[in-house]
């Protein structure tokens, strides 16, 4: 993607710019954004060409840029981009009004964006804290460092809209044993579990019996106790059910108790579920 203040820039006249585009080489993408010798664009070229659309100080924001990130999935909807000024959106990009410091922005696969943290931050005035908590989770995996971190973008902004959900989702992130959710069914557990007062596992734990090791969805430490979370998508081969009952024989060998919990059971007898993994734990 390339814009027309771009190639201007660079020295290109006006008329040699509206030749390409006459002859095919430059394909209008947004008003004075062109995609370069075709137009079969990848996602990134989408994000770059809404940053460009909408000036030289333009970043990619909020939902925009938690995907480029890897914090969040693609959405289909209009590209998010934050810029100093007050500017109309378009029904492809929402711009926001928005001072981003130098040290909140980044820049990553070439598409200027607010930094990591600034995005979860962004974005905390609009999700809900189990969606912070995961974003955060997420991006300690990554390692998504930041010149500028989280507590001290609290610091600076201490009454931006959001900033006592982060604050909640940083502190209940700093009870948690570690481990990556997986699964949207993971990501709900352990609210559940806080619902009910329950101590919150490992997630996405290895357990290391004779020469093989093994992934479990939950596992308290201190305990034998684990639980598995059982969705569709987790066992959709002959495959992989049986691995799963391999696991289960060997864990059950060495001691361990495993519980399988379904999306249904959470859903519809919550007390009585609560209630069996208090006997199981001994709370």
């Amino acid at each position: 993607m390339v814009s027309r203040r771009q190639l201007l820039a660079a020295g290109w006249s006006k008329e040699e710019i509206d030749g390409r585009i006459r002859t095919g080489r430059l394909h209008r993408f947004h008003p004075g954004v062109y995609a370069v010798g075709h137009r079969l664009i990848a996602k990134e070229g989408w994000l770059m060409a809404a940053v460009l659309a909408s000036g030289s100080e333009a970043v990619l924001s909020l939902r925009s840029a938690a995907a480029l990130w890897g914090l969040r999935g693609y959405s289909d909807g209009a590209v998010h981009v934050a810029l100093p000024r007050k500017t109309a959106s378009t029904k492809q990009i929402r711009r926001h009004f928005s001072v981003i410091p130098p040290d909140e922005r980044a820049v990553k696969e070439g598409i200027p964006l607010t930094s990591a943290a600034r995005t979860i931050f962004d974005l905390a005035s609009s999700e809900d804290a189990e969606t912070i908590q995961t974003m955060l989770r997420e991006a300690e995996y990554l390692q998504l460092w930041s010149r500028l971190s989280l507590p001290q973008l609290l610091e600076r902004y201490p009454r931006k809209r959001g900033a006592r959900k982060l604050q909640l989702a940083l502190e209940r992130l700093r009870e948690e044993p570690p481990g990556r959710k997986h699964s949207k069914l993971e990501e709900r557990f352990a609210p559940f579990l806080r619902r009910h007062q329950l101590p919150i596992p490992c997630f996405n734990d290895w357990i290391l019996l004779g020469a093989k090791r093994y992934r479990v969805d939950c596992r308290w430490p201190g305990t034998n106790q684990i639980v598995e979370l059982d969705g569709w998508a987790g066992h959709s081969s002959r495959s992989a059910f049986r691995e799963d009952r391999e696991r289960d024989r060997r864990l059950h060998v060495a001691g361990y108790s495993v519980t399988h919990l379904t999306w249904n059971q959470l859903e519809d007898e919550p007390a009585q579920i609560a209630a069996d993994l208090r006997v199981l734990l001994g709370c």
